[in-house]
């Protein structure tokens, strides 16, 4: 696959010399097309053979572009704040915002690369990384971000020639750093494997471009027209394809309507006493657990999703009550801030994922995709549908870390909900809970139900499945979210041996 870069391309200065202004030119304004468009971001994946004019490359066009506009990440060996979360935490934090540029050094390429020449990946879980890249890639895409990736080459004769070049200038051996050399060494590993990865990784909408690194004016020459021709490409593209938000949300095949909710038997409940008893007991519990030694080989994310009125709020705070404040985080839903919408829809959702040790509770979350956004047709159904798999491949990569992943849907049926809606009214420290847009949204029950039945369906496996919570009395639910939640560490915990 590398083959046609080792023939040793070459452009003359003359012609580079000649060609630069016209490009720049042209790379200057399609940057501003692409801030000023705002419709997607541009993020360009760095990897290939150490001395292949990588870095100079990046340098040449924060010359060539505006550098107040492209972000340049480098990601070397991971933290300990790294460490203890998901492997693609650090680059969903770094992923650039619309209309910008960011380019990442040290990507989830080159991570995987390393580690299956160095032997710590299996030919197994190289597999597996290579499924992860590809995953995100395509939901990036499929959010609108420009993804190009780009591997700069060179025979292992040019990068010896060129080792030994150095070695012996004075002026210049300064610039051979220990990582030349150990590359030449594993050459032949590092392309072995790295041809594998590219071939594997190659699709439409996020190519690889094979740059010969050898000559200086060529390799410049080379990516400037790549990444001028896609951005050019890419903005015409937006400017034809302005896809129509909305549409319907009922998907049902119009035959047998029963849905999972209305197996619940809403009709269950606790008298005070036996309440209050439960409540200290699991409460106890969920305490003690959260201190055991081994919650340091986990983190524990509670999702609570639910029907208006259904007692999120206070199921919640049994749950905190029970806990240090230093030991939890509490991270409330609503829309999306100017910020997150620049963003992949999971970006703010990764920015809270907690390391070991500790507990985030998300007050809605990431499902809003396939409910709110459904049902209110702020999400294009070719959006919501994909929204499935995407939430599922986030979550997997959550419990692979060791995160103990919970998810509530808290169910009431219509006139409990009524009944609490006319209460809030009623009440004066309460009535700022009750909205217009509450009384519309029974309206659209019907369509709730479907798309809650769809999420569950869809997206309940077996190490993040959704636990659904009779709540029409609010005692029996508080009670069942904290005995779900112990239960799913102790579970967790039994596991660790």
């Amino acid at each position: 696959m590398f083959e046609s870069a080792e023939l040793g391309h070459r452009i003359d200065k003359k012609t580079f010399d000649a060609e630069v202004p016209a490009l720049r030119e042209a790379l200057l304004q399609a940057q501003f097309d692409l801030k000023a468009q705002g419709d997607f971001p541009l993020l360009i994946l760095i990897n290939g053979i150490e001395g292949a004019g990588k870095g100079e490359t990046v340098k040449l066009l924060h010359e060539w572009m505006d550098p107040r506009h492209i972000q340049v990440t480098s990601f070397e060996h991971p933290s300990d704040e790294e460490q203890a979360r998901p492997a693609a935490w650090r680059y969903w934090r770094q992923l650039p915002a619309k209309g910008q540029i960011g380019v990442f050094f040290g990507n989830w390429y080159s991570q995987m690369l390393q580690g299956r020449v160095a032997g710590t990946l299996d030919e197994a879980g190289f597999e597996h990384a290579l499924d992860e890249a590809v995953a995100l890639e395509q939901m990036l895409c499929n959010e609108g971000a420009l993804v190009l990736k780009f591997w700069f080459h060179l025979s292992q004769q040019r990068m010896n020639a060129r080792l030994e070049e150095l070695e012996d200038d004075p002026q210049h051996s300064w610039r051979i750093s220990p990582l030349d050399w150990h590359q030449s060494r594993i050459y032949e590993d590092f392309v072995r494997h790295g041809q594998r990865m590219v071939q594997r990784s190659n699709c439409q909408r996020a190519p690889w471009h094979v740059v010969e690194g050898f000559d200086h004016y060529y390799r410049s020459l080379t990516v400037g027209r790549i990444l001028l021709a896609s951005l050019q490409d890419a903005l015409k593209a937006r400017r034809k394809d302005r896809r129509d938000v909305g549409g319907t949300a009922r998907v049902g095949n119009g035959l047998d309507q029963r849905r999972l909710l209305d197996s619940l038997d809403l009709s269950q409940r606790l008298d005070k006493a036996g309440y209050q008893q439960q409540l200290l007991t699991e409460q106890a519990r969920l305490s003690r657990l959260m201190r055991d030694p081994k919650m340091k080989r986990h983190a524990l994310v509670a999702v609570f999703e639910g029907n208006d009125a259904a007692g999120k709020g206070s199921a919640i705070r049994r749950v905190a009550d029970a806990l240090d404040p230093r030991q939890y985080r509490m991270v409330p839903i609503g829309a999306p801030s100017d910020e997150e919408l620049a963003h992949p829809y999971l970006w703010r959702f990764w920015r809270h994922v907690p390391p070991h040790g500790r507990f985030t509770i998300f007050d809605r979350s990431w499902y809003g995709r396939v409910l709110v956004e459904r049902v209110e047709g702020f999400a294009a159904p070719v959006d919501w549908q994909r929204a499935y798999g995407e939430i599922n491949a986030f979550e997997e990569q959550l419990t692979e870390a060791g995160t103990i992943l919970v998810k509530f849907w808290l169910a009431i049926d219509r006139d409990t909900q009524y009944e609490r809606f006319k209460a809030r009214e009623k009440t004066p420290f309460k009535r700022f809970k009750i909205t217009d847009e509450d009384w519309r949204n029974r309206e659209k029950w019907d369509d709730y139900v479907e798309a809650v039945d769809d999420m569950v369906t869809r997206t309940s496996t077996r190490d993040a499945p959704w636990t659904l919570v009779e709540a029409n009395d609010k005692r029996y639910a508080r009670i069942k979210v904290l005995r779900t939640l112990n239960e799913a560490l102790e579970r967790a915990f039994g596991q660790d041996g």
